[in-house]
């Protein structure tokens, strides 16, 4: 998989261009606020993701325009393609091969892409939400149809804690609590079960990832935590479904005094520790950042092995934070891939090369 033309118009400070990158390492340098970060958010965004640095829609089109554009011609599943976004009114339309889709959703799982920067430290520094959606985002881009089981589960939790809210004020509501738990556990035992098989997956891969960062020096171990602080893989679905149910029953009391959903997939975590100390409160930055790297190089080999092919990877200000060990060791663990990688400093020694300066790039000669 790799991009083989990027046009974008009005997409943050970047000037119009039509951009041919390398199929294997492109290299953005320039200074600070430059832009860099805005082009490889612009092609991030092709994955139907939302924005990795958490912006809305509508910051993403250039101060005094009224919509923006991007359009990205890639090779993927055997053939070539195209990929179109027009962000405008506050949301994202999108278009594959040329066929207008209805939701974002629609395109997940064409092009696949892992990105690393800087913010992704708070994957373990923050609380269980950042790492909840580093298994969402990767599982999002292995099978589409978990956006839907998801958005189906979010909305689920939100009709449920409205309802919680409302029975305080009219406890005859409370006859219909039994409705939104059994569709909370139905859609909350899917994603449930697919967390947990995906980290299954990924703790191995990151486990030996971690020791060749670390010279085999340290053990890193990923630990899925789901409903009742149980660990491992889930049991069979309807089991898993029954025990959600369970624990919704005996949160009840709890749930209605608080007025919202207190058990649930919603609430599920991963434990990160590093020689069996958790990583949040005992690592050391070093440490952490070499977690987090190890997570995202096993995001993208997972991701590579269910879809037989090699994702894009996008490492944004990534290499001035490793030690020139680690950074030889990223380097070549994503040989054989596109790689988009944005730095300060001027480097020459890669097959493509751009320099951006106030969102225009110039591409060094050969």
């Amino acid at each position: 998989m790799y991009i083989e033309q990027l046009e974008y118009r009005f997409y943050r400070n970047l000037k119009h261009a039509v951009y041919a990158p390398a199929p294997t390492v492109n290299i953005i340098c320039g200074d600070n606020a430059q832009g860099k970060t805005n082009l490889l958010e612009c092609i991030w965004l092709f994955t139907g993701g939302r924005s990795f640095r958490g912006s809305k829609e509508s910051e993403l089109i250039r101060f005094g325009e009224e919509q923006a554009l991007a359009k990205m011609q890639f090779f993927s599943e055997g053939r070539h393609q195209t990929l179109e976004y027009l962000i405008s009114g506050g949301k994202r339309t999108a278009f594959l091969n040329g066929v207008k889709k209805t939701s974002l959703s629609q395109i997940v799982g064409h092009f696949c892409a892992v990105v690393f920067s800087p913010n992704h430290l708070m994957l373990i520094k923050n609380g269980p939400e950042e790492r909840r959606n580093f298994l969402d985002g990767a599982l999002c881009q292995l099978k589409p149809s978990y956006v839907v089981t998801l958005g189906r589960y979010r909305k689920a939790l939100e009709e449920r804690n409205s309802l919680l809210k409302d029975i305080r004020r009219h406890r005859e509501l409370q006859e219909m609590l039994p409705l939104w738990d059994e569709r909370l556990s139905a859609e909350g035992a899917v994603i449930a079960r697919e967390r947990a098989a995906l980290m299954q997956e990924l703790s191995g891969i990151a486990s030996s990832f971690y020791s060749g960062i670390s010279g085999g020096r340290e053990t890193l171990t990923l630990t899925y935590r789901t409903v009742g602080g149980r660990t491992g893989h889930p049991d069979e679905l309807k089991t898993l479904e029954q025990e959600m149910k369970e624990r919704l029953s005996e949160r009840r009391e709890e749930e209605l005094f608080c007025g919202y959903t207190t058990v649930g997939v919603h609430r599920d975590d991963i434990s990160v520790c590093i020689d069996q100390k958790e990583a949040r409160s005992f690592g050391s930055q070093g440490q952490q950042r070499s977690a987090v790297l190890a997570m995202k190089l096993a995001e993208a080999e997972v991701i590579a092995r269910f879809k037989e092919e090699k994702p894009v990877v996008l490492l944004d200000d990534v290499l001035s934070e490793l030690d020139p060990f680690r950074k030889e060791y990223l380097l070549k663990r994503i040989e054989g891939m596109q790689v988009f990688i944005t730095c300060c400093e001027t480097i020459t020694e890669a097959p493509c090369v751009i320099h951006m300066e106030n969102g225009a790039f110039t591409q060094a000669e050969e």
